[in-house]
């Protein structure tokens, strides 16, 4: 391994074991400064009950790790294919089920202009899933020098999104549904490397 990967899975490494570490003893107030100043000043934290605002923050910690991952892997794939297609990596790269499936998000969302977007590139209106799909069986000659095996990365992309999803449903995960999110996030990252 030479020494820019090396040091980028070490540094990649403790940052996923950082914000994994925190989840078990979160219990400050919501002013301090693991929050965003700005973010909270605009929320109504103090009109929510204390409990469960921390509960959240547990959680809030597990989808940082996870939201970084998804969004690091989108620039992964967007990389690889970009590599392999130039321009054309989206119509080349992406099939037209999971092209359609992103172009109809993001016409869905456009109806209503007073939102923020998810983004420019359609890439962004991908689920885990949609991103494993991309991956293989289409492009896998493209990300087979990186994952260990088909079955292997969508077996890792299944568990994150099944907890994700979760999260994103306001449940909560429990302590061994955290710490296989952080193995297969280690796992990941010391296949990938990216």
């Amino acid at each position: 391994m030479n020494p820019d990967r090396l040091y980028s899975f070490v540094f990649r490494g403790q940052l996923a074991e950082n914000a994994l570490a925190g989840i078990e003893g979160l219990k400050r107030s919501v002013d301090s400064t693991d929050l965003d100043v700005e973010t909270v000043k605009r929320l109504p934290f103090e009109l929510l009950d204390d409990d469960l605002v921390q509960r959240a923050r547990r959680m809030a910690t597990v989808y940082t790790a996870i939201a970084a991952f998804e969004n690091g892997l989108r620039e992964f794939v967007r990389r690889r294919l970009f590599e392999e297609y130039q321009e054309e990596w989206w119509k080349k790269g992406v099939s037209d089920k999971v092209r359609k499936k992103a172009e109809s998000r993001r016409d869905e969302e456009q109806k209503i202009r007073w939102h923020t977007p998810r983004g420019d590139d359609l890439l962004n209106y991908t689920e885990l899933g949609d991103l494993g799909n991309i991956i293989a069986p289409q492009n896998w000659s493209l990300f087979e020098p990186h994952l260990r095996s088909p079955d292997w990365a969508r077996s890792i992309l299944r568990t994150l999104e099944r907890s994700r999803n979760v999260i994103m449903h306001s449940g909560e995960l429990g302590r061994e549904d955290v710490e296989r999110i952080g193995t297969v996030l280690r796992d990941w990252q010391m296949q990938v490397g990216a």
